[in-house]
């Protein structure tokens, strides 16, 4: 999809601009739809915080049911290719979908205890890491309590929302929260 300018997002109807800005968050069109009726936004930071400021709104257990919806880290869905094209695309960057198997067998355990622990899979911005960074950050957090986690599944969604609006925008990836 052509990126489109701010304005010309504005100006979309209800549909154009839900379309416009699908995947931006992981099958939850609902978020973008609920800040339609704040149109024009100013800036692309303030649209950004205006979905990100829908999440933080969720009570606890509708968050988690959103944070369900992202797939794990080099998980089934990345090795089955069953990810939505966004998470495909940021996965493939660290070929995580196509690891040897003794590297998909710990994250596979990896995932399984994070998610056992917290409720939702692990969520990170791939694309700020290496494999070695990544697994560092994985293995850090599970240290963490339920709600540091929260917490920091809300930042990297943030972050994750942030550069596909900004590519959605055809803007630099600034906007990561």
């Amino acid at each position: 999809m052509k990126p489109m300018s701010l304005d010309e997002l504005n100006a979309q109807d209800e549909a154009g601009f839900s379309e416009a800005l699908a995947g931006v968050f992981e099958h939850a069109p609902w978020v973008v739809d609920a800040v339609v009726d704040q149109r024009p936004f100013a800036s692309i930071a303030a649209l950004h915080q205006a979905l990100i400021d829908v999440l933080c709104g969720l009570p606890e257990r509708s968050l988690v049911a959103f944070l369900c919806l992202h797939p794990e880290l080099a998980g089934s869905a990345a090795r089955a290719g069953t990810m939505t094209a966004d998470s495909e695309r940021e996965q493939s960057g660290l070929a995580l979908g196509r690891l040897p198997p003794a590297q998909s067998s710990h994250w596979d355990q990896l995932n399984a205890i994070y998610r056992e622990r917290f409720g939702f899979p692990f969520i990170l911005c791939i694309r700020r890491h290496d494999m070695a960074s990544a697994l560092a950050a994985f293995e850090a957090r599970l240290e963490n309590s339920r709600t540091q986690e929260m917490q920091s599944a809300l930042v990297e969604i943030t972050a994750i929302s942030g550069l596909r609006l900004a590519e959605r925008l055809g803007e630099p990836a600034t906007v990561t929260g």
